[in-house]
C-alpha cells in the first residue's frame, strides 16, 4: 500500500494562466496523456460517453480535429513538444537500423542533450516557476534530470512504470520529489498487476492543484506539465474507478482522469486563475492497438501507436482559456505538439531562440481568433520521413506496420486492419511514387488516390516541393538512442544514499540497442 500522505483526491489538468490580479502575463498547464487514443473522449464520438469533464472543457473551449504527435512513440514524442523540434533534429531517433522506433528505457546511455532549448528554461528565465508531474521519459540520467532542463520542480518518474522487477537482473523504476528519488515503484508506490490498482492518479492529481494553489497565491506566473500515465500499460486506476467503465479497466482509467480534469479545473476557478489560464489537454501518441482491449480506441483511424498511418499520431486535443478562447469552436487547423513550443513563447511575450529551426508553429491566432494557417504535417518514425500532410491530402513515402516475426508472435500495431500494400509488413518504398490519400473523405487510409488521376498530380506536386524544401534544410542531430549499458540503469538514483535505496550496479558495458520496430 501507498504511505497514507500519499492517499489524496484526484485531479487533473493541462494548463494554467495566472491570476487576473497578477497582470495579463499566462500561465500554462500541458496535459499529455499517455497512448491514449483519438476516439477515447466522448465528444470525438466514443459511444460509452464516460468523459463528461473532457466532453465540457471542449464545450467551453476549442476541439482540435487535426492535432498531431512528431512521434508515434513516447520518449521522441515529448522532446519535440519540449523542444518545437522535430526528433530527427532533437536526437531522439536512432541510426541502428532504418526506421526503428527508439524510446529512453533505463537501459538507455542517451537523453535530451544540453544544445537543446527546452521552452521551459525560456519561460524560467522570464520568471516563470515550472513543474512537471508524472513521467519525464527523456532520459534518466543525472545530467538529463528534468530540473536541469527548465523545471523548478518534479514529482514522478524518469521511464515508463513497467514491473515489478527483482533489483538484482534489473532496478524498479524509482519516483522523485524534487531533485531527489523517494521512493520506486511497485515498492513505496504500488500498482497491483492483477487488478489494476493504483493510486497514482490520485497522487499527481494532488501534486498539480497543491502547485496551482501555490502559484495562485505568490501571484507569480507558471507552468505545469501534467504528464501521467495510467493508460500506458499496465493500465491502473484508483480503487473507486476500478469496475466502473463499459470499456474495463482502460475505460476506468480513462473515467479517473476525466474526473481529474473536472477537478482541476475547478481548482482553477477557486483561485481566480482560469480566466488567465490556458489548458491544453492532448496526447504523447496513438492507442496502443497491441494492447488490444486494454488499450486506447483510434477512433476511424488506421492502426495505432508506433505507426505512421492517422491511427499513431493524431491526438485528441482540447484547448481551454475562459474569455480567451470562444467556446463551443471546432478548429481543423493541422496542429503539432512541437506548435506548443512557439505558441506558449508567443503569448508569454518571449522571443523564440535564432540559432535553430523550430519546426512548430505559432497557433496562438489558431486559439485565440479561429485562424486557419497553412502547414504540412512531416510523419517520421526513427531517422526516415514516412509520410507527409499538406491540406487534405497525406502521402505516404514508406509504408510499414511491424516484422512478421513479430506478427507470429502476437504483435500487431494494426489488430484487424489489413488494407493491401499500405499496412505492410516489410518496410516498403514508395519513394518513387507515393501512396496518397485524401484524409477527408479517407480518415482510414484505405483507398489510395489513382497515380494517374489530375487529383494525384496536382497535390504530389506540391507535397514533392513541400519534401524537398524539408529536405534541403534538415541538419540531423546527434542520435541519443543508439547505445545501451546495463550499467547506466537505475540502481543508484539521485538521493538513494539519504534513503539508503542504493542498489549495487554491474559494470559498464555498452551495446548498441536493438529496435525491433
Amino acid at each position: 500500500m501507498l504511505p497514507k500522505k500519499w492517499h489524496l483526491p484526484v485531479l487533473l489538468i493541462l494548463g494554467t494562466f495566472q491570476s487576473s490580479a497578477c497582470g495579463s502575463t499566462p500561465n500554462f498547464i500541458i496535459m499529455l496523456m499517455d497512448d491514449m487514443g483519438w476516439g477515447d473522449l466522448g465528444v470525438f464520438g466514443e459511444p460509452s460517453k464516460e468523459t463528461p469533464n473532457l466532453d465540457n472543457m471542449a464545450a467551453e473551449g476549442m476541439l482540435l480535429t487535426d492535432f498531431y504527435s512528431a512521434n508515434p512513440l513516447c520518449s521522441p514524442s515529448r522532446a519535440a513538444l519540449l523542444t518545437g523540434r522535430l526528433p530527427i533534429r532533437n536526437g531522439f531517433y536512432t541510426t541502428n537500423a532504418h526506421a526503428r522506433n527508439g524510446y529512453t528505457p533505463q537501459e538507455i546511455v542517451g537523453g535530451i542533450a544540453d544544445e537543446e532549448i527546452l521552452f521551459p528554461e525560456l519561460l524560467q528565465k522570464a520568471g516563470y516557476r515550472n513543474k512537471i508531474i508524472g513521467k519525464w521519459h527523456l532520459g534518466h540520467r543525472p545530467q538529463f534530470h528534468p530540473l536541469k532542463h527548465g523545471f523548478d520542480e518534479w514529482f514522478g518518474a524518469p521511464n515508463c512504470h513497467f514491473g515489478p522487477y527483482d533489483n538484482k537482473q534489473r532496478p524498479n523504476i524509482p519516483v522523485y520529489n524534487g531533485m531527489d528519488m523517494v521512493g520506486r515503484y511497485y515498492e513505496d508506490f504500488q500498482i497491483h498487476r492483477e487488478t489494476g490498482e493504483s493510486n497514482l492518479t490520485q497522487i499527481f492529481t494532488q501534486q498539480a492543484v497543491d502547485f496551482i494553489e501555490r502559484q495562485a497565491q505568490s501571484q507569480k506566473p507558471f507552468f505545469l506539465y501534467w504528464a501521467i500515465d495510467a493508460t500506458h500499460g499496465p493500465v491502473y486506476a484508483s480503487k473507486p474507478f476500478l469496475g466502473t467503465s463499459r470499456r474495463g479497466l482502460y475505460g476506468d482509467a480513462v473515467k479517473e482522469l476525466d474526473s481529474a480534469v473536472g477537478q482541476i479545473l475547478d481548482a482553477l476557478k477557486t483561485h481566480k486563475v482560469d480566466d488567465n489560464t490556458l489548458v491544453v489537454f492532448s496526447s504523447d501518441n496513438g492507442g496502443a492497438m497491441v494492447s488490444k482491449d486494454k488499450g486506447g480506441s483510434n477512433g476511424p483511424f488506421l492502426c495505432g501507436k508506433q505507426t505512421t498511418f492517422e491511427g499513431g499520431m493524431r491526438e485528441p486535443t482540447i484547448a481551454w482559456w475562459p474569455k480567451h478562447i470562444k467556446p463551443r469552436q471546432v478548429s481543423y487547423q493541422l496542429g503539432s505538439l512541437m506548435d506548443m513550443f512557439p505558441t506558449l513563447l508567443s503569448l508569454a511575450d518571449i522571443t523564440l531562440p535564432r540559432d535553430r529551426a523550430i519546426d512548430g508553429i505559432d497557433l496562438s491566432d489558431t486559439l485565440l481568433n479561429g485562424k486557419n494557417i497553412d502547414r504540412p504535417i512531416f510523419y517520421y518514425r526513427g531517422n526516415e520521413m514516412m509520410a507527409v500532410r499538406l491540406g487534405m491530402y497525406k502521402a505516404h513515402y514508406w509504408t510499414w506496420t511491424n516484422g512478421l516475426q513479430e506478427l507470429r508472435q502476437g504483435i500487431d500495431f494494426c489488430r484487424g486492419e489489413n488494407v493491401i500494400n499500405v499496412t505492410t509488413h516489410d518496410q516498403r518504398n514508395h519513394t518513387s511514387q507515393p501512396l496518397l490519400f485524401h484524409v477527408g473523405r479517407d480518415l482510414g487510409e484505405r483507398y489510395p488516390i489513382s497515380p494517374d488521376s489530375i487529383e494525384y498530380h496536382s497535390a504530389m506536386k506540391k507535397i514533392s516541393k513541400v519534401v524537398r524544401d524539408h529536405k534541403t534544410n534538415l541538419t540531423p542531430g546527434q542520435p541519443q538512442l543508439n547505445w545501451c549499458d546495463t550499467g547506466v540503469m537505475n540502481w543508484k538514483p539521485i538521493g538513494c544514499e539519504k534513503l539508503g535505496r542504493c542498489l549495487p550496479a554491474p559494470s559498464s558495458n555498452p551495446y548498441k540497442c536493438v529496435w525491433m520496430h
